[in-house]
Formats: C-alpha cells, structure tokens, sequence
C-alpha cells in the first residue's frame, strides 16, 4: 500500500477524494433529481475532537510492540463503509470503538492475541481492508461474554510467499491488499484477477471470509473458484487444508472457512488459483431501447456458454446518473479476454445474441474498448463510486445499494416487485418520491444477480431510521419473492435478520456446533452469522 494511512472516515487513504468537478457531477445529478437548491450539510468531526472512551484493556508487555490503543488506529477500526457506519461515524459516535487493535506479524502472533483476549473476556474482531458494506467489522461487546473489544488487523502478513509456475498457483498470505498482491505476482507473469470494487483497500483474506465477487462477470464470479487450499488459526488450533486441484472426500473444508465471516477462525494464508495475465481482449457497449430486452440478450449469452469476463447492464436511469448514456436506452458492457487465444468469434456470437434482443453495438475493439465510450465511462464511475458517499452523507442524502440473485423465470417479475416495493418505501420514509436503479454485476445461465441502487433526500436528525425503513422494505421484498439477501456483499449484521429466514435452521445449528468447537469461548466477531 501507499505510505499514506487510510481516512479514519471516509474512503481511501488520506488526501484522497473525488476532483472539484467530479463532486459537482454527483451532487448536479442530485440537485436535478430532488429540485432542490444547496443540500443542508454538516460538518464531519475531526479526528482529534472525537470522543473515545478510555481503554478498558490495555495488552500485555509481550504483545504491545505489535499492539496500539491511540486515537486513530481506534477510530480508524470502529466502523466498515456502510451507510449506517458513515451517519454513526458523521454524527461523532465512537461509543463502539475497540480498546485495542493488534497488527500480528505472523500466525504464532495471531494465537497470542486470541489467548489473550480470551483470558480478559474481550471479542475479537478480523480485519482486512475495513471495506464491509454490511456492518461486519464493527467490535461488538454484549457486557456479558465480553467485558472489552479488540480488532485484530493483519496488514503485515501481506506477502506472496511462493509462486507454482507449474499448477498456476501461488501461496499468498490474508493481509495483502489488491494491488500489492497483483504488483508481486506480476513478475512471474500471473494475476488472480480478483477485482472488487473495494480492490484498493480490501485484502485476500477478507475476499475469503466475505465470498467476494470480483472482475469476471461469469464462470468465476466468486473468489470460491480461485481458493485451492486454506490455512486457519483458530483458538482452539491451526487448521490447514489439503492442497488439491478437487477432492470428493467428504464435506469441503475449505467451504466451511469460505464465507464464514471471521466467526470460526482468521485466516493466515492461501494457496490461490492464478491465470496467466490477459493478452487478447475484445469488448464492445450496447446500446437497447429497454432493460428487460438487455436483460434478455445477456440470458441468451450465459446460456450460450460463452463466458464473457464483462457482461454487465445498466438500466436507462443507471446508465444516465453514471454519465453512459443520455437516459433514454440501456446499455450492455461486453468484454472477453484471454491469456491464450483472441477473442472475435466468441464476440461476434456475444453481439449476435444482443442484436437478436433489439441491442444496437457500438464497433467491437480488440484492445482498450474496456476504457472507452460508455464503457470506459461506466468503469470510471464504478471505480470512483466509493469516494461521494463521505460528502453526500453529510449532505442529508439517502443513497446505498444492495445485491441479489434469483433465477431467469423470475427475474422480471422480481424486479418490479423490488423495486416498486424500495420506490413506496422511500417515499413513506422521506415524504419525497426517490429513485431505484438496477444493473446486473453478474450473470450465470439459470440467472442474473441484480444490483440495485437507491436515492433518497432524508433529514438530519432521522438519517438512520430512513435508512432502515429503505433497507427493511427492500429486503423483505427480496427474500418473499425468492432472492438471496446477498450475492457477494457478505451478511454481517446489517442482513442477519433476512439470513436468518433465508439459511435453513439445521444448518444454522450445525454452523452453532462447528463455532462452539472451534471458538469455545466466543470471542471472534460476535453478532456476524449466527449467535451462539
């Protein structure tokens, strides 16, 4: 990573932020939207007049020299970037900050840590990047199991330890950040190409432990498909899989560590699947006159097992407020890409599909198209994303997005269900008439994942109960008409109530049990998943 230190608040390092005239776009679509003048905005505090309780434990002289209890790295661990985490942090409230935050330089760091919080009665919090959207890495103390909070960040096991040339894979420890991780398998000719929108500032183990979703928009949606192997410290042991390309024996290991969301264990270490770095490259923007004709064309490409990297729609209004398109159609970003052959003829049957479903291609480029025209505009938007949300908090607005899946004879029906049910909410909230969009992130051939974004004009003073109005309604409708509450967001706490009716409840006893061995006394993120 930089030399700079991630915000305390906000996204990114510090110093970092959209331009003047990026933040004039976004807060343009905005003032448009709600036909408003100058938002009623608030200041954010700073970080020396924030207000953090004393220390309730301080560590022990044999882990200090890798432990810190100042006022950034507290503040700087309190919160993930979900909206709720931005009002909180906005409004000064720190009342959840852990006592201490441990930087384990190693496994045997790892377990002195959680031998320790567990003699003091603290939780511990895993942390990567901080980038949870969904109220994941908040410390959580309950006054009965746990008398204090510490957060355990592991940026310093951040190396590429061995490359396998042979196999294509490579032993790459939890605490590497994406760029990182990519600049030092970059030399030996690989990449994971695992490209979150949280990239920058997420590390490899947080990938693992959230089920992220990363570059390719079919066939590897998921960083499941790139994991051959796991290392996990736990408190009651070191558990460590077998490095295979597939295995039968049994339930998967690995799968039960995979999404588990730091509740079973931390992981130190992974054996990754690599690809060879993309030589050939085809893309190409699309252009239909509705989001269920769009919708349909990329049905037709998932179904034709051609497995583009990038098949991604936008409706009319997503494509507008991202500056791809004039408001009046949808479009389609396509790309393919490989390591070892071009890609024309898996385009050219790509564009087929589309022009089958009334799409309109811009020309098919072999090289940069992933950078041009609305796709490059939309790649821009999606990248610089995460920066508004730390002034348009502060402005009063309502804005978030939330992910799903569902299979294709649902679809269209579940998107008006969804998003009619969010544009009532909104309204009954706010007393404003807002606006949902949606865009697909991933595709498979028995279904989309529809992503859906959400604005409001809320009011200081109600911010996070407009929000939880919004986000209830909205997951309610999600789950009754036969979604899933996330498709690569993670749970946290923000969905548990949603997971719970979603995950069968044997299972949920089953995980109950595999925590309870593995975990005895409770102390990894309390509140994530289940509740003992």
């Amino acid at each position: 990573m930089d030399d700079a230190r991630l915000k305390y608040y906000g996204w990114g390092r510090e110093g970092e932020g959209m331009s003047a005239e990026e933040r004039k776009f976004v807060l343009g679509r905005y003032h448009a939207k709600f036909g408003t003048g100058e938002f009623d905005t608030i200041a954010v505090p700073r970080l020396e007049d924030l207000s953090l309780r004393e220390p309730r434990v301080l560590p022990p002289a044999s882990l200090s020299p890798f432990c810190a209890a100042e006022r950034y790295d507290r503040a700087a661990h309190t919160y993930g970037k979900s909206y709720p985490d931005y009002v909180r942090a906005m409004l000064g409230n720190y009342d959840c900050a852990p006592d201490v935050v441990a930087y384990p330089r190693n496994e045997a760091e790892i377990s002195a840590v959680m031998d320790w919080a567990g003699s003091v009665g603290a939780s511990l919090t895993p942390f990567g990047g901080g980038s949870s959207v969904c109220g994941g890495v908040e410390p959580r103390v309950d006054g009965i199991k746990h008398k204090a909070a510490v957060t355990l960040d592991l940026r310093n096991l951040a190396k590429v330890v061995e490359v396998d040339p042979v196999s294509h894979a490579a032993l790459i420890e939890a605490g590497t950040y994406g760029p990182s991780l990519e600049n030092q398998l970059k030399p030996h000719g690989f990449t994971l190409r695992h490209f979150p929108q949280s990239f920058e500032y997420s590390t490899l183990g947080g990938w693992i432990a959230t089920r992220s979703g990363g570059h390719f928009a079919s066939l590897h949606t998921h960083i499941d498909d790139f994991v051959e192997s796991l290392r996990v410290v736990t408190p009651a042991g070191v558990v460590e899989t077998r490095r295979l390309p597939g295995s039968g024996a049994g339930p998967s290991p690995d799968r039960m560590f995979i999404g588990s969301e730091g509740i079973l264990g931390v992981i130190s270490r992974a054996w990754m699947r690599l690809q060879p770095s993309p030589k050939f490259r085809a893309g190409a923007s699309v252009r239909f006159p509705s989001f269920f004709d769009a919708a349909r064309a990329v049905r037709a490409v998932a179904q034709a097992g051609l497995y583009p990297s990038n098949c991604r729609i936008l409706d009319s209004q997503e494509a507008f407020n991202t500056g791809a398109a004039d408001g009046s159609v949808a479009i389609m970003v396509l790309a393919f890409e490989s390591g070892d052959h071009p890609m024309d003829a898996w385009m050219a049957r790509a564009l087929e599909c589309c022009t089958d479903y009334r799409g309109t291609p811009e020309p098919a480029k072999a090289s940069g198209a992933h950078l041009e025209g609305a796709a490059g505009v939309w790649r821009n938007a999606f990248i610089r994303m995460p920066y508004a949300r730390e002034f348009l908090t502060p402005a009063g607005l309502v804005n978030d997005t939330f992910e799903t899946a569902i299979t294709w004879d649902q679809f269209e029906g579940f998107h008006d269900k969804v998003k009619g049910a969010t544009e009532r909410a909104i309204l009954e909230a706010t007393g404003v008439r807002g606006e949902v969009t949606c865009r697909f992130t991933y595709v498979y051939p028995d279904g989309p994942a529809p992503y859906f974004t959400f604005h409001a004009l809320g009011r200081h003073g109600g911010l996070l109960e407009q929000w939880q109005a919004i986000k209830n309604a909205a997951s309610d409708a999600l789950i009754a008409a036969g979604g899933t509450i996330t498709h690569h967001h993670a749970v946290g706490r923000d969905h548990r109530p949603w997971y719970d009716r979603q995950r069968p409840e044997l299972f949920a006893a089953a995980l109950r049990a595999a925590k309870w061995e593995l975990d005895p006394q409770c102390i990894l993120n309390p509140g994530v998943l289940i509740d003992p």
